[in-house]
Parts: C-alpha cells; structure tokens; sequence
C-alpha cells in the first residue's frame, strides 16, 4: 500500500486530481456569482404585483413586496422564529422613504390592489394609488385610458423642451462663451468690433430660443389627481409622468414587453434621481470611449518598447533590469498609476497647454484639470506592462529561421520586422491588448481622480466642433457601481442599480473580448493560409 501510494505521488496523479477540484470549484463560484448578479438585474426590471397590505391596527399599506427576512431575538433564541416583510410603498415625497418593514404577526390580510397604479416620475421616484381624475385647463376627466391620451402629447413638450434645452441653447452657449474668450485674447479693433456684432447676433438668437422655451412650457397644463392607500389626495403635473402602468392587470405577453421596454430604457436614457433611476448611456458611452482611446494609446507604445528590447536592443544587464522594472508595473497598485497621472498629465502637460493655447481661459483650466483623455493616458501606462510582455512572448516565439531568409532574400531589418515579423506576432499583440482592455474597463481608482464623476453635463462627443472633447469629464460604470452602492442616501432603492450597472459592465467587457479574440482569430487564420 505504501509502495503503491509512492508511486501515485511520483507520477503527480494527487496533484492532477487536486488542480481539477480547485478549477471546479473556481468555475462553481464564479457561475454562482453571475447567477446572483444576473437574478438580482433582471428582476429590477419585472413588474412585480401591486399588493395591498391590511395591518390589524387599521392602516393600510399599498406597495410592492421586495424582500422578507427572520427578526433575530437574542434574548429569547427558543421562542418561535418571527418574520418580517420589506414593503416599496413608493410615495416618498409623502412618507419620507421608498421603503418600510412589517412584521408579518401585524398584518391581518395581503391581497392583490385592484384599479391600483403605479406611477413612474421624473422626480421623487415611484408614486402607488389610484387614479382620480385628470384635469386640463379647468376641465377634468376619469379613466386610465383618458390619462394615457393625455400623457403622449405631455411627452412630445417634454421632449421638445429638453432638445431646445441642450441642443439649441446648448449651441448658443457654447458660441457665446467662444466669442467672450475671443474678446479677452484679441486688442484689434477690428475684430473687437466683428465679435461684438456676432455677440449680438447670439443675443437676439438666444431671445427667439428663450420665448420658443417658455411657450412650450406654458403648454404643460395638464394634471393627474391620484389617491393614496389613506384617501390622501395628490396631484402631479403631467409633464413629470414617465410612465403610468397597472402592474396586477398585465398578462404574460405584457410583462415580457414591459420587461423589455425597461431594459431598452435603461440602456439608452440618462440616469435619475441621483443616478438611482432612469438609464445609464453616458456611462456605458464613457466607458466605451476611454478602453478605446486607451487602446489606441496602449498598444503602439507596448508593441515599440517590446520590439526594441526583442529586436533591436543588445540584450544584456540593462535590459535584463528594464524587463524586470516592466513585471514590476503589473504589480503596483493602480491608485498609484492615478497620482502619477494627476501629478504629470493633468498638473504639468495639462497646465502646460492651457498656458500655451488657452492662456485667455485661465484661471479657469481647459486640459489643466480631469477629463478622458488624461484618465485614458493613465490608463494606458497602468496596462502597458501587460501589453509589453505578451508582445515579447509572441516574438519569442517567432522562429530565428524566418528572419535569416527574410534576410538573406536582401530585405533589411526594417522590413523583416514590418512585413515578417510584425504579422506573425499580431495574434499575441492582441492577446495582451485584451487583457489590457479587461483591466481597464474595470478600474475605478484611477478614474476618480482623473477625470470620472458623478454625472457628466455632456457627453465627450457631440456635434460642436471639433465635436470630440477630449478635456471633458466623463462617467465610467465601475465608478457609477461604486457610486451608487456606497454613496447613495436610499440604499435600498439603489441596491438594485447596482446588480444591473454591475451585470451590464461584464456584458460590456465579454463583448470588447469576444470582438478582439474574434479578430485575433482571424489573424491566425490569415496567418496559417498565407504560410507565414
């Protein structure tokens, strides 16, 4: 038995075993992990019954049920185990909170809410009751059907609003503050005197839009007069309705659409009430554009360095010591890439640019200050080890005998390395090019101090010229996971949000993978059928 038992430990067999186990039991937890996030997101956006909650004391609560829990009794362990249940009760300009507890011993009957509504808002979130009437210019009418009639022409105003709002004015604005620096920076008199006529022109422009503005605005007249569960009386303008639903009256086919309607929204609208509610593009746009950028700057900078300590440089101590200097980067904490970044893209290149070519803006700073093109420049340097390294392993791997023919058929150095050995090695250029996009779409430390915030004004591209802001501040998802999470006052309202942005984040890095391993793919391809 000892023998045989020597013999399985020589042959490895034990540790064999023991790899599988721990590759099993790492590829458990991490399905587990997606299985909560992916069960926790897509709930967020099911509509769940409107219940009405009957308390022995009288009340009544109307809401939906979110969550139950055990009430811990240290004190008496032995006593019978008592429950209670997390109501959204919604309503929270009246009540204060979106949420309350009940103790199920307190409730005296739980039915489903007929005729019951709820009320998606622009402000205050969520409002649950029923519908009384609608009013319109001193004229009021009852009936869900009249309020949603009612609602599409609310929308379009509000939509019109909102594109004057930051289109339109946007522009004007925009222009405005160019034609004032313009004066700040010129002393001739001459072109004083063009600015001062554009100056003008933008006023009277800026007047047209004003009136524009206030007459849509004095169209939002419209009111919907909604009922509590205590009979209290509410009244919200319908211009600050999103959506009105009776979630207990939907069928199968209409929670699916509704399911769908909602994911669609949270894709592509703005975030609300303190990034709690409504969408999140501006993040998933920022997001998108800094691992490109970061891209785009990583990868020529990693593939140079890695050609030039493979190719070209002598290879000896000192490079030995670059190498090793290179594996230590991939070490360092990323906070610190963030410091550096401050320190030297924002503080000195930045600063140094506003000197240079906005000196008329100043003390105000353009470059000087956060904004994408510094977060992405930080970035880059934090994964350009990673980059670095599968470059130099790609061209390990390139065999000596195809750069001596290359060679030896009179080509120089340049180009065997441009058109030999540069294609051969393409296929680990983006093997660390996606590792390289990984890290990065889920750092948050950095991005906090250079250049991510909370909600961005505007996006980074949009149609002022030149139409891509570089300098401008951004939203990232993994800062708004983190933002959301720990520095929202409604937790429980925000808790959600977190799975969600938390679920749509991987998405976004599977995604940014699968293209990059897609044309990886392709290359090999290439590379095989040509012979190279």
């Amino acid at each position: 038995m000892i023998v045989s038992m020597r013999k399985v430990w020589k042959r490895g067999d034990f540790f064999i075993w023991l790899a599988g186990v721990g590759l099993a039991l790492s590829l458990i937890m991490v399905a587990g992990l997606l299985l909560t996030i992916f069960v926790n997101a897509a709930t967020f956006f099911w509509p769940a019954d409107l219940l009405k909650i009957s308390l022995k004391s009288g009340d009544t609560v109307l809401g939906i049920q979110t969550g139950r829990e055990a009430i811990p009794d240290p004190e008496n362990p032995e006593a019978e185990q008592k429950y209670r249940l997390q109501i959204k009760r919604g309503n929270r300009d009246i009540t204060g909170a979106d949420f309350i507890w009940i103790d199920e011993e307190d409730i005296a009957r739980i039915e489903k809410a007929e005729d019951a509504l709820i009320v998606e808002r622009r402000e205050w979130g969520d409002f649950f009751g029923t519908l009384s009437e609608v009013r319109e210019e001193g004229r009021g009418a009852a009936g869900l059907r009249v309020l949603l009639e009612k609602l599409e022409p609310a929308h379009e105003i509000h939509s019109a609003i909102e594109r004057l709002t930051r289109k339109d004015i946007g522009a004007i604005n925009y222009k405005m503050e160019k034609n004032r620096l313009a004066v700040r920076s010129t002393k001739d008199e001459k072109a004083l005197a063009r600015l001062s006529g554009e100056r003008d022109d933008l006023d009277r422009r800026y007047k047209e839009l004003e009136t524009r503005l206030q007459a849509l605005r004095n169209k939002q007249v419209g009111e919907a007069v909604f009922l509590t569960s205590d009979g209290k009386e509410v009244t919200i303008p319908l211009s600050k309705i999103i959506h009105v639903y009776e979630p207990n009256a939907l069928g199968m086919a209409g929670r699916v659409g509704f399911f769908i309607r909602k994911v669609v929204e949270f894709v592509a609208e703005d975030p609300r009430e303190s990034n709690t509610e409504g969408g999140v593009f501006p993040a998933i746009f920022g997001t998108v554009m800094m691992v490109m950028i970061m891209s785009l700057l990583v990868t020529p900078l990693g593939v140079l360095a890695a050609f030039y300590l493979r190719e070209y440089a002598r290879q000896g101590t000192m490079v030995s010591i670059v190498r090793i200097a290179v594996n230590n980067l991939a070490g360092v904490p990323s906070i610190v890439f963030g410091v550096f970044g401050v320190g030297f893209f924002i503080y000195f290149i930045g600063g140094s640019i506003d000197e240079l070519f906005y000196s008329e803006k100043l003390p105000a700073p353009t470059f000087g200050t956060g904004g994408i093109l510094w977060a992405s420049l930080t970035m880059a340097l934090l994964t350009v080890p990673v980059v670095i390294v599968s470059t130099e392993e790609g061209l390990a791997s390139v065999s000596g005998g195809l750069r001596e023919a290359s060679l030896a058929l009179g080509a120089t150095k340049f180009e065997t390395t441009w058109r030999v050995v540069l294609p051969a090695v393409m296929p680990s250029i983006l093997t660390g090019l996606i590792l390289a996009m990984a890290r990065a779409a889920g750092e948050v430390a950095p991005l906090m101090i250079t250049g991510v915030v909370k909600l961005a004004p505007a996006l980074p591209v949009d149609g002022l010229f030149p139409f891509v802001h570089l300098e401008r501040k951004f939203m990232h998802l993994g800062f708004h996971i983190y933002d959301v999470g720990f520095q929202s006052p409604n937790v429980d309202a925000a808790r959600p949000m977190v799975f969600t942005t938390t679920l749509l984040l991987i998405v976004l890095v599977i995604v940014l993978n699968l293209t990059a391993i897609w044309l990886r793919n392709r290359l090999k391809k290439n590379l095989s059928a040509s012979g190279v």
